[in-house]
């Protein structure tokens, strides 16, 4: 079978791997739908590294194959796979996390957090952007049968990563809720919290995604490309001078990440979702003074991602409209390349 493997620099390759065989406890899933995600781009673009070292592998263990949004049917399983767990024919998507099994971190479901280090499927083992891909039959979420695999792709990562920060700061239909970055995770809370009965303030700095959130639902979309866009001060002239009550912050950006804070009002929570970088903060008049509720989210556990599935199934979403864009695996060079410029809405990988 053939799998995108990332070289480092911006360049990838379509490489020839062995068809998998699952091994105790394991199962094949053959892969329908992989989807691309904004954390893609670490290892697509890791300055000088080439092969395995682009991702953080030692060199004796060789490239991986990426894609961590897995969404397809079993169609292999090995042994001491109980019955109820993977069947052939299952629709299921994969948590892409493996841990100790053990720790009290994966007893609760936050394998990504195990104490003896998480394998991460797509970075540190073989992950989805390929025919087929052998992991844990206990990694397997069910996908429910009116939910599309691209749209349990999307559940398998993005949606799911903003399912769980939104629940993580209690959002209820009567809040006004600012999302910062409007990629993937931002466009997926926008639409959630949309079904929530949420208003939605959305800023970015494309226009071409500002108009999918205003697709999707926003109230109010703010491009923060002009740099003496008064941000903050527009999400309080919205809401009448107060605040937004809860924002999100998925652009992973210092200026973004104050803005998040000084858009609430009195007693506002604010989630960063967003990887890597610093923030700047008048922790007095910014946080301590206004009683502001600062946290992070980092992904879902597999039961969060279970939910986030159902939800979506019970409220007829239609995650579908996340994606613009669909790719058959042989134009992986190009969907990486318009992936890259981060103007897009959500990119998948679909197989026959």
């Amino acid at each position: 079978m053939k799998g995108v493997v990332f070289l480092g620099d911006r360049q990838l390759e379509l490489r020839d791997f062995k068809d998998p065989s699952p091994g105790a406890g394991e199962v094949v899933l053959e892969i329908k739908a992989s989807g691309m995600c904004g954390t893609d781009l670490k290892y697509y673009r890791a300055s000088g590294a080439t092969g395995a070292s682009a991702i953080g592998l030692k060199s004796d263990q060789g490239p991986v194959i990426a894609g961590h949004e897995p969404c397809g049917t079993v169609v292999a399983i090995g042994a001491d796979v109980a019955a109820n767990q993977a069947w052939i024919g299952m629709r299921a998507m994969q948590f892409h996390y493996k841990g100790c099994g053990v720790c009290a971190h994966c007893w609760s479901g936050w394998t990504q957090m195990c104490n003896d280090g998480a394998a991460v499927y797509g970075a540190t083992a073989h992950g989805a952007h390929a025919q087929y891909m052998v992991c844990p039959a206990n990694t397997l979420v069910p996908l429910p049968e009116s939910l599309s695999f691209s749209t349990g792709a999307a559940v398998a990562c993005g949606t799911g990563t903003a399912w769980s920060a939104l629940q993580r700061l209690g959002l209820q239909g009567s809040h006004v809720l600012a999302i910062f970055g409007q990629g993937p995770v931002g466009l997926s809370a926008t639409q959630l919290a949309v079904s929530m009965g949420a208003r939605v303030i959305a800023v970015d700095i494309s226009e071409d995604r500002l108009t999918t959130a205003k697709q999707l639902g926003a109230e109010l979309t703010l491009n923060a490309s002009d740099p003496d866009a008064d941000v903050v001060g527009q999400i309080k002239d919205h809401t009448g001078g107060l605040g937004a009550h809860v924002s999100f912050e998925a652009a992973g950006s210092p200026i973004t990440r104050r803005q998040a804070i000084q858009c609430l009002r009195a007693w506002g929570k604010s989630c960063y979702v967003g990887e890597g970088g610093e923030v700047s903060l008048d922790v007095s008049a910014e946080l301590l003074r206004k009683q502001i509720t600062l946290m992070g989210s980092w992904t879902f556990s597999i039961a969060s991602q279970a939910e986030c599935a159902d939800y979506v199934a019970n409220k007829k979403i239609d995650v579908d409209r996340l994606f613009t864009h669909r790719w058959q695996l042989n134009d992986a060079e190009q969907a990486y390349q318009l992936f890259d410029q981060q103007a897009a809405g959500k990119g998948v990988f679909l197989f026959d």
